[in-house]
């Protein structure tokens, strides 16, 4: 899966460039991260604010797992699928932050190979598995509102592992097709990889060898992949808005408004910035780092307070599981 940001990133003349040099004697084995770029002074400020935003991600996606394993209440398909959002959220701010704070604070910018290697497929296998989560999620939002008395019968627990199951498994072969072709082009040097982390069109860049076949796979991606799940989540809501001006009952279209409010809160986190960067031209240069930087750290610190503060079931789950009211009145306030 790739971000909105990465299409900005490629240089076709640096491409162009790379290509005509063709094979060196010198083969790289590390790469160095130049970092966000226009920082200069503002590394220290930065590595708190991340370091902040990091923690609370990790503090509160684990606080939403614990809820859901710990109260029988919230062992249902709508909470196993955002305990795998959960997890989603850890790994993808993972693939990022841990060497961006160090690069900002310790200007410790070399990464291996096998490292730069990793942060490819993990930020592609992660970010594709997060898009086609939110595809079933958005099903499940309208197999509740629109099948209510069959929904458990249509969501049972096998289905519901086969579907998060599928975006795992989905998702790992699509990021080890994209790891493989990006690596297996060669790369002679320079190693300035100028970004704060190794994804794809900056690392090609640097490749000596024809870069055809992985620009076109990845530009397929761009546009297949997130339009595919964006255009079948609008249909799950069409379908479920036209099932919401049916109801008779006011109270019932509360309740079915106030279960997708959530879900239509990250789905506009996730795809919003990559409308806001591909509707305005003119700001895509200036807009693509702190889109991406939005996507890694700010937006798996969001989810869980999104979930938490419009969900009674979860704020009393937290309430169980700290003994006591305080964890919730903080939330609420």
């Amino acid at each position: 899966m790739l971000h909105c940001g990465d299409l900005i990133l490629i240089d076709s003349n640096q491409l162009k460039r790379n290509r005509s040099h063709g094979q060196n004697s010198t083969v790289v084995t590390h790469f160095i991260l130049l970092g966000i770029p226009h920082t200069e002074g503002l590394q220290n400020i930065l590595f708190i604010v991340f370091l902040i935003f990091y923690m609370c991600t990790l503090l509160g996606n684990v606080l939403i797992m614990s809820a859901i394993f710990t109260d029988s209440r919230l062992h249902t398909p709508m909470y196993f699928f955002l305990c795998n959002l959960s997890i989603l959220d850890i790994g993808f701010s993972s693939v990022s932050t841990p060497k961006m704070l160090a690069n900002l604070w310790a200007q410790s910018r070399i990464i291996s190979l096998g490292g730069c290697m990793s942060q490819v497929f993990f930020y592609h296998f992660l970010g594709s598995t997060e898009c086609l989560l939110y595809t079933v999620m958005a099903y499940d939002r309208y197999v509740a509102i629109c099948h209510p008395l069959r929904y458990l019968i249509i969501m049972n627990w096998k289905a519901c592992a086969i579907l998060a199951a599928g975006t795992w498994v989905t998702s790992s072969f699509h990021a080890t097709i994209l790891t493989t072709l990006t690596f297996t082009l060669p790369y002679c040097g320079p190693s300035e990889v100028d970004y704060f982390f190794c994804d794809i069109f900056p690392v090609v860049k640097l490749a000596c060898a024809n870069t055809v076949i992985i620009e076109t796979v990845s530009f397929t991606n761009i546009g297949l992949v997130p339009m595919t799940c964006f255009l079948l989540i609008l249909a799950s809501y069409v379908r479920i808005v036209y099932s919401v001006l049916r109801m008779s009952s006011g109270e019932g279209r509360r309740k079915a408004v106030s279960t997708c409010a959530s879900h239509l809160t990250v789905v506009t986190l996730f795809f919003g910035p990559c409308a806001l960067v591909y509707t305005q031209p003119s700001l895509s240069e200036i807009l693509v780092t702190p889109v991406q930087i939005f996507g890694n750290v700010v937006t798996p610190m969001l989810n869980p307070v999104i979930y938490t503060l419009r969900n009674k079931e979860v704020k009393a789950a937290l309430t169980k599981l700290t003994g006591g009211k305080r964890v919730s009145q903080t939330i609420t306030h």
